[in-house]
């Protein structure tokens, strides 16, 4: 079986070519052409730049996918792609992209909630490796998505079954490290940016507020704590010596606020996953890939949850792609669910995760 997806929810454009064959992928052609820099300029991502890029951008990546996947368009047996959520003009350029494919192969199309994509990017531990065996998971499983858009606690009790049991209510956990590092002029995207510089700096050195931690739910906010950021450095600034203002007030600001949001993420999945028995627990979505998150997680679930799993997507699978996409939708035309002709896609920029 051999699945060509689409992801282009934000400012990548990406697409992929996989073929599964007795529980394993073979991962044919995996691409992903990112427009950061085009948006770094502007400190985020402009919806109609993005959308633009990706019109420009989707028939040759399409093209340069089955160049290095080596078969013709014949031999695609599902199309898949991100119908949301996400920005809307981009989401429009897939969806439309794949449509005309599914149409004019005569295959079936295959829609694919854009965080059940990241979720499904631990199950496949080897992107690089030219055939991989799936993850046999062991449910219940608990996945803490965490994005520039999102920032979740998901359950699921088996392949394709999702409970959301928290999100955030205000700002993604991604957003509020974008907005701290623009804060600080550090520029964008900040997540890399802020975890690269909190390694140099003192998380102790600045008291910053949990929000919500113990709020008895699964619940996220972090504007609160991006406020309580703002008015540290405004404090600063303010003080009648800008000697204080340096580098090294700036790493320990951004250790400090990289400490505060991880305690909160962590102690809540640990509850989450303690109320509801899980055998594993999984990261996903941008933020996954910073390594103090992983540790930190992992080292809670070490303590508290000595007998659960704990995985994490390779790096290259951290960030938006196709071959996420892919993966996701392998489950659905293994359990025999979500297959539609290309009418019944559409893109959808408020989809929820049922």
């Amino acid at each position: 079986m051999i699945i060509l997806s689409i992801e282009t929810s934000c400012d990548e454009t990406a697409v992929a070519i996989v073929e599964f064959k007795n529980g394993g992928a073979k991962v044919l052609a995996n691409i992903v052409s990112s427009q950061v820099k085009m948006h770094s300029k502007f400190g985020g991502v402009v919806p109609s730049l993005a959308s633009r890029m990706h019109l420009k951008n989707i028939t040759s990546i399409l093209e340069r996918a089955f160049r290095n996947a080596k078969i013709s368009k014949k031999k695609i047996d599902y199309v898949a792609v991100t119908n949301g959520p996400g920005l809307i003009p981009a989401l429009m350029v897939g969806v439309g992209a794949a449509k005309a494919l599914a149409y004019g192969l005569g295959k079936p199309l295959i829609g694919i909630h854009h965080i059940e994509g990241h979720i499904y990017a631990n199950w496949l531990k080897k992107s690089d490796a030219k055939n991989n065996k799936l993850w046999e998971a062991e449910f219940p499983i608990l996945c803490l998505t965490v994005s520039g858009g999102h920032t979740q606690i998901i359950l699921m009790k088996k392949d394709l079954n999702y409970k959301v049991l928290g999100e955030t209510l205000d700002d993604a956990v991604g957003e509020a490290f974008d907005k701290v590092a623009k804060l600080l002029e550090l520029g964008y995207p900040g997540g890399p940016i802020i975890e690269k510089m909190a390694k140099q700096g003192d998380e102790e050195k600045i008291k910053f507020p949990r929000p919500m931690m113990n709020s008895g739910d699964y619940n996220f906010s972090f504007s609160g704590l991006k406020t309580a950021v703002l008015y540290e450095v405004q404090s600063c600034r303010d003080a009648a010596s800008m000697r204080l203002y340096n580098d090294q007030y700036k790493q320990d600001v951004v250790a400090s606020f990289q400490k505060a949001a991880f305690d909160v993420l962590v102690s809540k999945t640990i509850k989450a996953a303690q109320k509801h028995k899980v055998k594993n627990i999984v990261l996903g979505g941008g933020v996954s890939a910073n390594k103090k998150l992983q540790k930190v997680l992992a080292e809670a679930i070490k303590s508290d949850l000595p007998l659960c799993g704990f995985s994490f997507p390779t790096s290259k699978l951290t960030s938006d792609n196709a071959l996420m996409i892919a993966i996701a939708a392998y489950k659905y035309v293994e359990k025999n669910k979500g297959i539609k002709n290309w009418k019944s896609v559409k893109a959808d920029a408020n989809l929820k995760l049922r």
